[in-house]
């Protein structure tokens, strides 16, 4: 098997290694496919240093089929083909309130342990969801990043003929607008980058260059003077989040999904004046994976159009020298075997 190690200063190297076999409660797994995530990208510029232990494999959006079960494992078999929810939940704290996919002391997979960017993978048989036999394995290395957005849209209540604004057309923001027009909301998406612009076009979204148009003009005329419903912060940035209190109607939603790392000036007067609920969003819940899967099997959403590249293992490097140099990508595979 050859293994993926992130070695810190922006770089990779492809090792040989030998398969372990699993652990108790385990299962091993040939990788078919993994997805590069934007946090996959952060640690490649150095973000979370102290969660990782270098040199480490990262990567947590796969696709694979099962080669080998640990002892006590039930309810799977060798060729099965499954995707991971890369939570390990730890200790319950009294804090936690039962949320145990965001408990304190969760561990992420692929950051906080070893990640999918490798042939065998190992990993505890909860985490695992089947895929059916009909989902390509290219698909299924989209389950994760869509659970994001399904379990994005579930908490933000999006209703049928409700309207959404959507702050960011990355990869995410789009799989957000896809679920939510997929529940029938009506969807505009907010972004500066020209070609994203044309991407979401392409998928029949209405969209907004809020950098040459006037953002909140536009949605007003969007939704007739009603204004937004809900919106969704994904940009990431602190214009993104002065917008967000400024679109939704009397109490709309405001979903927080992008990471923001520093503190970012809010509206909270806006808050109180219109009474709006500030929602935080984060990774997702087993019923979130289901759903996506659902989804992907259906065939509704076009996530075939979202995939920008796909290259082998051994390009790793040159794969996250191409987000950097191509904003505008939106989901590069890497496959593992």
């Amino acid at each position: 098997m050859n293994a993926l190690h992130f070695t810190g200063n922006q770089s990779f190297s492809l090792e040989p290694a030998v398969a372990v076999a699993p652990q108790p409660g385990e299962v091993q797994l040939q990788v078919a496919y993994c997805g590069v995530c934007g946090t996959d990208v952060h640690i490649y510029h150095g973000a979370m240093p102290h969660r990782l232990s270098l040199p480490q494999v990262i990567g947590h959006e796969v696709s694979a089929e099962i080669t080998a079960l640990g002892e006590g494992v039930t309810g799977w078999q060798v060729g099965d083909r499954v995707t991971v929810r890369p939570l390990q939940p730890g200790t319950e704290d009294p804090s936690d309130n039962g949320q145990h996919h965001i408990g304190k002391n969760l561990k992420f997979i692929g950051i906080d342990t070893p990640g999918g960017m490798q042939t065998h993978w190992n990993v505890p048989a909860h985490t695992l969801h089947r895929l059916p036999d009909n989902l390509p394995l290219t698909l299924g290395a989209m389950i994760e990043p869509l659970a994001v957005a399904c379990h994005d849209v579930r908490l933000g209540q999006v209703q049928a003929e409700e309207h959404v604004v959507v702050i960011g057309g990355g990869p995410i923001g789009i799989l957000i607008a896809l679920v939510a027009r997929q529940k029938g909301a009506h969807v505009l998406i907010s972004e500066v980058n020209a070609a994203r612009l044309e991407m979401a076009e392409s998928l029949g979204l209405a969209v907004v260059n809020p950098s040459t148009t006037d953002l909140l003009a536009e949605v007003e005329r969007f939704t007739k003077g009603a204004m937004a419903d809900v919106v969704f912060e994904v940009s990431g940035v602190a214009a993104g989040v002065a917008a967000m209190t400024q679109l939704p109607r009397a109490r709309g939603r405001m979903v927080m999904v992008a990471i923001h790392a520093d503190p970012k000036p809010l509206d909270l007067f806006r808050v109180f004046w219109r009474e709006l609920q500030l929602i935080g969003v984060r990774v997702y819940e087993p019923q979130d994976f289901e759903e996506a899967i659902a989804l992907a099997e259906s065939g509704t959403l076009p996530l075939e159009k979202l995939i920008t590249q796909i290259a082998p293992l051994a390009d790793a490097q040159s794969i996250f020298t191409a987000i950097d140099n191509n904003p505008a990508g939106m989901k590069y595979l890497l496959q593992c075997s």
